[in-house]
């Protein structure tokens, strides 16, 4: 069983937004960091988007920083990020991940892929131009 899964992919315009969700059966209510990895073909997974789930501080890859969002939403129990401002570098496999040991909200959560345990299988953005 998937741990968590992934939704919200598609093409979409350059400029144009998308909203992912990540759904899990995982503990959400606890102090882990959670968040949002992409892989371009021929490059690194990296980290996009992280949120400590009770804290609720954000980080961002310099990349997306003013243009991605990440949120947790409490109503539908996911972590979602949405895209705006689409560009064709964005366009890859995204991937979302949880740590597997708590992080106190005092502290950033990490950006390293190595650090996160727990995968979806992803969901593909294409930019098109």
């Amino acid at each position: 069983q998937v741990p968590l899964v992934e939704s919200g992919g598609g093409s979409v315009q350059v400029g144009g937004s998308l909203t992912l969700s990540c759904g899990t059966s995982l503990d959400m209510t606890s102090s882990y960091c959670m968040g949002w990895f992409r892989q371009a073909p021929g490059k690194e997974r990296e980290a996009v988007a992280i949120i400590h789930l009770t804290g609720l501080r954000t980080i961002y890859a310099d990349a997306v920083k003013g243009r991605f969002t990440i949120s947790r939403n409490n109503a539908k129990n996911t972590v979602d990020l949405q895209i705006n401002s689409l560009k064709p570098d964005d366009t890859a496999m995204y991937y979302c991940a949880r740590r597997r040991s708590l992080t106190s909200s005092r502290v950033a959560c990490s950006l390293s892929r190595n650090d996160y345990t727990y995968w979806g299988q992803g969901t593909q953005v294409t930019a098109l131009s």
